[in-house]
């Protein structure tokens, strides 16, 4: 089973991701994690990887590709793969889909923790008057959600499109986001839709049109 999970920062992503590695089994490939292990192993492709991050240019798509299909040939007996930072584009989505296509699998499930921005906004000012977390810098926050917002924009209507989309609500807490992941994934592994909770939309939700 393959996940892609979207969730805004602050909303609990990775943590959700935690408990899919412990409790499924699932190995999570984070493009962040990825491309600085590539840049650690010394091989040809990490040492591409390195050129580019010591230019400080991006890394283009069909790098993060290559990384992403170098864990799947890595890990042939894996029970499935989470996604996470992967895609941001409807471009890497397509590609993303031919790959696994070429491995004979598929994205099975997109999980959006669907939250409310006000307050997941006041939650993280609270958290930074609190304990001083520079990435929680209350204008900081507001740029990576309204960017965060922006992506998903565009990559939810495909794998809505696709029936693979579903949204929980990502403000319950932990357990209650686990137990309602978990609920998707064991109905509808095979990327059957599933009828969204209703979630109050946020200003930037409003703001790009959700």
């Amino acid at each position: 089973m393959n996940i892609i999970l979207f969730g805004p920062p602050a909303a609990g992503k990775g943590t959700q991701a935690k408990k899919l590695v412990a409790e499924r089994g699932l190995i999570q490939l984070s493009t962040g994690d990825m491309l600085r292990a590539a840049r650690a192993s010394g091989t040809e492709l990490g040492k591409k990887v390195a050129g580019i991050m010591d230019r400080g240019d991006l890394v283009s798509d069909d790098i993060v590709i290559a990384l992403i299909e170098e864990q799947i040939e890595n890990n042939p007996n894996a029970k499935g793969f989470i996604f996470d930072g992967f895609p941001r584009t409807v471009a890497q989505a397509e590609a993303l889909d031919l790959l696994l296509s070429k491995h004979n699998t598929k994205v099975n499930s997109v999980i959006r923790l669907c939250v409310d921005d006000e307050a997941l906004l006041a939650r993280v000012t609270k958290r930074f008057e609190e304990e001083g977390r520079k990435d929680d810098n209350p204008e900081s926050f507001k740029v990576r959600l309204g960017n965060y917002n922006a992506q998903t924009a565009q990559l939810l209507p495909y794998y809505s499109s696709q029936g693979k989309l579903t949204e929980v609500d990502g403000m319950a807490n932990i357990d209650a986001v686990s137990a309602a992941v978990a609920k998707v994934l064991n109905k509808n592994g095979n990327g059957a839709d599933v009828t969204a909770p209703v979630v109050k939309k946020g200003f930037f939700a409003r703001l790009f049109g959700r």
